[in-house]
């Protein structure tokens, strides 16, 4: 498990990253609240809607030891996409407006301003390590197959904010048209000393995991651990309507470990192709086109946790002079 840590005192600016496309539930008013929580803690607050600004102001107050956290407001995309543009090391405090923010519902994390002011002004962080897809941070997962097809097919027709009945027609449309090409998954073997990519496997259902959380509640890799330094491939071997039914079912009952065309690895890099071509998610947005090439890239992901966490996992963070 990754250290528990406490931000020093001194570090009092905070900075907010506001994606306002994030979900039915954005509200501005929010974010207002946050900040009116936050100046209560004689806290610092500047509000980027600009990437590129947000980026440099965040690594100038992290060379000055300034900064305190960098607030994610919006969904797991959010999340992504800051962890994308702001340095190693910068923490990132979560406000979960979008229509689905599976990491903070594996934080315990809730869209209360006065609560994630107490976690802000609390300072305790913990690290998670991050997949590395063609170059692009993922926390949660990479999905490759049916269920990419469907999210390329919900943002090609994106119109403003998603809502979870906005998947009711990719999904149906890719049930109609998603042939199931064939995915070689090349991998290197967690007890493998190096990365070389020495064995192969093939399914029609790929799914790379590094924190076990996805859509509904859905478990595809009951132990995995997202501080452990590896990755958990596990993929279904059979493409079609009625196969796929039959392995939702498993992992509803959570009993696809079981299933003989189920199969599970670790690994700390990976390459996945097609043939023909297939979409790839990365934390339920679009990616592309296979192909896909992925690794590990331990403790890169630095957020905020709550106080129940801190107590819970490590008694001894709690008491941590730095922030008195």
């Amino acid at each position: 498990m990754s250290v528990i840590q406490q931000i020093a005192a001194t570090r009092r600016h905070v900075l907010f990253s506001v994606n306002p496309r994030a979900g039915a539930r954005f509200r501005g008013e929010l974010v207002d609240q946050l900040h009116d929580e936050l100046a209560k803690f004689d806290l610092t607050t500047e509000a980027f809607t600009d990437i590129q600004l947000l980026r440099t102001r965040a690594a100038e107050l992290l060379e000055t030891e300034q900064l305190r956290a960098v607030v994610a407001a919006g969904g797991d995309g959010t999340i992504a996409l800051l962890a994308n543009h702001t340095p190693p090391g910068a923490p990132l405090a979560i406000l979960p407006l979008g229509t689905e923010n599976l990491l903070a519902k594996y934080l315990e994390l809730s869209s209360d301003a006065a609560v994630l002011a107490q976690i802000i002004s609390d300072g305790y962080t913990q690290q998670f390590d991050m997949g590395e897809a063609n170059g692009q941070l993922f926390s949660l997962m990479a999905g490759c197959g049916f269920d990419a097809e469907v999210v390329r097919r919900l943002h090609s027709d994106r119109r403003g904010n998603i809502h979870h009945w906005s998947y009711i027609k990719p999904i149906l449309d890719s049930i109609r048209n998603y042939e199931y090409p064939e995915l070689r998954v090349r991998y290197a073997p967690a007890e493998q000393a190096g990365d070389e990519l020495t064995e192969e496997l093939s399914a029609r259902w790929a799914f790379v995991v590094n924190i076990p959380r996805y859509a509904g509640g859905l478990n595809l890799a009951p132990g995995a651990e997202g501080d452990d330094g590896l990755l958990d491939v596990c993929t279904f071997r059979e493409g079609s309507l009625w196969n796929g039914l039959v392995y939702l079912g498993g992992v509803l009952l959570g009993q696809h470990e079981s299933m003989q065309d189920y199969s599970h690895i670790r690994t700390r890099r990976l390459v996945i192709t097609a043939e023909p071509e297939a979409p790839f998610q990365l934390d339920g947005d679009p990616g592309g086109m296979l192909p896909l090439d992925i690794c590990i890239r331990p403790k890169r992901l630095t957020v905020l946790v709550s106080h129940y966490r801190a107590v819970t996992q490590q008694p001894q963070a709690v008491e941590s002079p730095a922030a008195k």
